[in-house]
C-alpha cells in the first residue's frame, strides 16, 4: 500500500498516579506541552503536520488550469479573470503556521541530549527553519513588508500582536538565513518522502530565485538579487552534482501516474493519492474529454511553444510551422506541447475548441475517444489517485539556469553552453511516448548560445538568452500555477493586457467546416468567431461556415478591465483589509497600507 501525507497526532495516554484528583488529570488521550517532546518521534510527528500545508497537492484547493485563469495562458468563456482592483473589506495575512513554528523550533532548541542528539537537534531545528522561510517567503511575496516574528507570542503581548510592518527585506533577510540553516543541517536521507537537504535545496532555488528577481525588477536593487541568486544557484549546484535525479520519464507520464515511486529521478518529492485510503482528488475529471470546460489554452501560449528545430514559428524551417491547427501544432512544436492537448480540436472546450488533457493518462484518452467508452471510474468526479510532482528535477534546473542568466546581467559569470546543456537541452532531451512519436512527434533540437533564437515577438526589455529560458519555463509549467508568480517577479503584469494583447481573447486554431460542421447550427450565429492570421474577425452569420477558419472567440469572451498604470491599484502587491485596519486603530496601533495602495 502506498503511503500517503498524512496529519499524525500522537495519542499516548497519560498514567497518572491512583491519588490524583480526576479533575487535576492532564488529557488522557492527547499529549500535553511538558509530554509531547520526550522523543525524536514526537518532533518528527509534530513537523509531519506540516506537510499539507507546504506540499498540498491537487487536493489542496489549488487545482490546475481551472485556478490559473489569471495568466496569459488561459482564456476565460465570458469576463476574464481581473487583478485585485480595489481594498476588499476583510482580508489580511494567516500567522497560525508562523506561530506553530516558531513553538516547535523552541521546543526542539530546548530539548536535552537524552531526547535530541547534537545532530538530530540541528536536523529538527533545519526543519523547522525550513518550514518558517518558506512561510514568510509566501506571505512577504503576497503583501511586501509584513510583521515578523521568530519567537511565539503570548496573547497579553499587544505590543507584539499589533507591531507594524517589518521591511520586506529585513523579513526576507531572516528567510535567507533560515534557508542557509537548514541547507546546512538538515539530514541527506530521513525516510521516504520526508524533508532531506535535496529536497530543501530543490526548493531553495524555487524561493531564492523568486525573491532575486523581484528585487532585480521590482525594487531594482541588484545588490540583494546578487545575494538570492548566488545562493540559487549553489542549491541547484548541489542537486545536480549529486547525480541522484535525471530526466528519464516522458513530460505527461509526469502527471498521470498512479505511482511516481517509480519516478524517482525525475520527481524528488511527490503527494501520493490512494482511494482505499480515501485521499484522492479531482484534477484528471477536469480533463476527462467527457466534462465541458469553460477554460482553456490562449492564442498566445499557443504560438509560444518553440518548433522542433528550435525556432520560432515565424522563422522555423519545418514544413507548416505557420498553420496553427491542432495535428500541424503537434508535428511541429516541443514535445510538450502533444502532451498537453488533445490532438483534435475539441467543442468541450467553450473557451478555446483545444482541449486540456495534460493530466489524464494516454489509456484513458483512448477508452474515451476511441473506444467510445464511458470513462473509468477512477477519472469520474473526486476519485482520481494520479500522484502531484511537488518538486520535479526540471524545474530545478530551469531555476539554477535563469539564476546564472539573471547573475550574468550584474556582474557574475557568463552562461556557458555546458550550463545550457545540462539544464534546458537536458530537458529537450526527455523520452517521447510512443503515442506522440506516432502523431509526428520529433525532439526538439538543442538551444545554442552561438545561434539564439531571434524571436521577432520578443520583449525588446528581455534579453534573447532570458526570453529563451522564460519560454522554457512556460513549456515545462503550463497550467501548473506558477505562470502568474513568474510574471509578478518580473514586473510584467503588463503581459495579461487584453488590450494590448488580442491573442489572449482568443484560443486553438479552427477549421469550422472540416472539424467541427456540428456547431454550425442556428444557436451558433452571432456567437462563435475566428480571428485570422491578419487578425481579421469573422462572426458567424448562419451561411458563411465555410469562412469560420482562424483563432476561435466566442464572442461573449471580454477582456480584463483596465489595471494599469492606475493610481493607488498595485496589482503586484495585495492590499490588507479595511477591517484590520480599523481592528488595529481600536487597540491604539496603526497599520499601514500596503505599498502602492490607499
Amino acid at each position: 500500500m502506498k503511503n500517503t501525507y498524512k496529519i499524525l497526532l500522537a495519542t499516548s495516554i497519560l498514567l497518572l498516579g491512583s491519588c490524583e484528583k480526576f479533575l487535576d488529570r492532564g488529557p488522557l488521550t492527547t499529549e500535553s506541552d511538558e509530554t509531547a517532546w520526550v522523543t525524536e518521534d514526537n518532533f518528527r510527528l509534530y513537523a509531519n503536520k506540516y506537510y499539507p500545508d507546504f506540499f498540498g497537492g491537487y487536493s489542496s484547493g489549488q487545482i490546475p488550469l481551472l485556478s490559473n485563469t489569471n495568466s496569459d495562458d488561459v482564456i476565460s468563456l465570458g469576463n476574464q479573470a481581473n487583478i485585485t482592483r480595489a481594498v476588499p473589506n476583510s482580508s489580511i495575512w494567516d500567522y497560525s503556521n508562523i506561530r506553530s513554528i516558531n513553538i516547535f523550533i523552541n521546543r526542539v532548541q530546548n530539548a536535552s541530549p537524552s531526547v535530541l542528539s547534537s545532530e538530530a537537534k540541528a536536523h529538527w531545528l533545519g526543519i523547522g527553519r525550513f518550514f518558517r522561510a518558506m512561510e514568510y517567503a509566501d506571505i512577504a511575496t503576497t503583501y511586501g513588508d509584513i510583521p515578523y516574528y521568530d519567537r511565539e507570542i503570548l496573547a497579553n503581548e499587544l505590543d507584539e500582536i499589533y507591531k507594524p510592518r517589518t521591511s520586506r527585506n529585513e523579513v526576507t533577510d531572516a528567510v535567507y538565513d533560515d534557508l542557509v540553516y537548514a541547507y546546512e543541517n538538515v539530514r541527506l536521507n530521513d525516510g521516504v518522502r520526508t524533508v532531506n537537504k535535496f529536497i530543501v535545496a530543490g526548493f531553495i532555488t524555487r524561493i531564492a530565485l523568486q525573491e532575486a528577481t523581484w528585487q532585480k525588477y521590482y525594487y531594482k536593487n541588484t545588490e540583494r538579487a546578487r545575494k538570492f541568486l548566488d545562493l540559487a544557484v549553489e542549491a541547484g549546484d548541489f542537486v545536480i552534482n549529486s547525480g541522484n535525479y535525471g530526466i528519464v520519464l516522458d513530460y505527461k507520464s509526469l502527471f498521470t501516474s498512479d505511482d511516481l515511486s517509480k519516478a524517482n529521478r525525475d520527481v524528488i518529492l511527490y503527494r501520493a493519492y490512494d482511494a482505499s485510503l480515501s485521499v484522492t482528488h479531482s484534477v484528471a475529471s477536469n480533463s476527462n474529454l467527457v466534462e465541458s470546460r469553460a477554460v482553456g489554452p490562449t492564442t498566445d501560449l499557443l504560438k509560444a511553444y518553440i518548433c522542433a528545430d528550435g525556432q520560432p514559428y515565424q522563422h522555423s524551417a519545418l514544413a507548416n510551422a505557420s498553420k496553427f491547427d491542432i495535428t500541424n501544432l503537434i508535428k511541429t512544436r516541443d514535445s510538450r506541447l502533444e502532451a498537453t492537448f488533445y490532438s483534435k480540436a475539441e467543442p468541450l472546450n467553450k473557451a478555446s475548441m483545444i482541449y486540456v488533457t495534460k493530466f489524464l493518462p494516454r489509456a484513458e484518452e483512448k477508452r474515451v475517444k476511441v473506444d467510445g467508452l464511458a470513462p473509468n471510474d477512477a477519472f469520474k468526479g473526486a476519485n482520481n489517485e494520479t500522484d502531484y510532482p511537488v518538486l520535479r528535477y526540471s524545474e530545478v534546473l530551469i531555476n539554477w539556469i535563469e539564476a546564472k542568466a539573471e547573475l550574468a546581467t550584474i556582474g557574475g559569470a557568463t552562461v556557458t553552453q555546458s550550463d545550457i546543456d545540462i539544464s534546458i537541452n537536458k530537458i529537450r532531451s526527455r523520452p517521447i511516448a510512443t503515442e506522440a512519436a506516432a502523431r509526428g512527434v520529433i525532439r526538439t533540437a538543442d538551444l545554442k548560445l552561438d545561434n539564439l533564437p531571434n524571436d521577432p515577438t520578443r520583449d525588446p526589455l528581455v534579453s534573447s538568452l532570458l526570453w529563451e529560458i522564460r519560454r522554457e519555463r512556460r513549456m515545462e509549467f503550463t497550467f501548473e500555477l506558477s505562470r502568474l508568480a513568474d510574471l509578478r517577479r518580473w514586473s510584467k503584469i503588463e503581459y495579461l493586457d487584453t488590450e494590448s494583447n488580442p491573442d489572449l481573447l482568443s484560443g486553438g486554431w479552427v477549421d469550422f467546416s472540416a472539424e467541427l460542421a456540428g456547431e454550425l447550427k442556428p444557436a451558433n450565429v452571432g456567437v462563435i468567431t475566428t480571428i485570422g492570421l491578419n487578425g481579421t474577425q469573422t462572426i458567424y452569420n448562419g451561411s458563411n461556415g465555410g469562412s469560420l477558419v482562424g483563432f476561435f472567440r466566442y464572442a461573449t469572451t471580454k477582456g480584463r478591465l483596465p489595471f494599469l498604470n492606475q493610481p493607488n491599484l498595485n496589482p503586484y502587491l495585495q492590499p490588507v483589509g479595511l477591517n484590520q485596519m480599523n481592528d488595529y486603530t481600536t487597540k491604539g496601533y496603526e497599520l499601514k497600507q500596503t505599498e502602492g495602495w490607499y
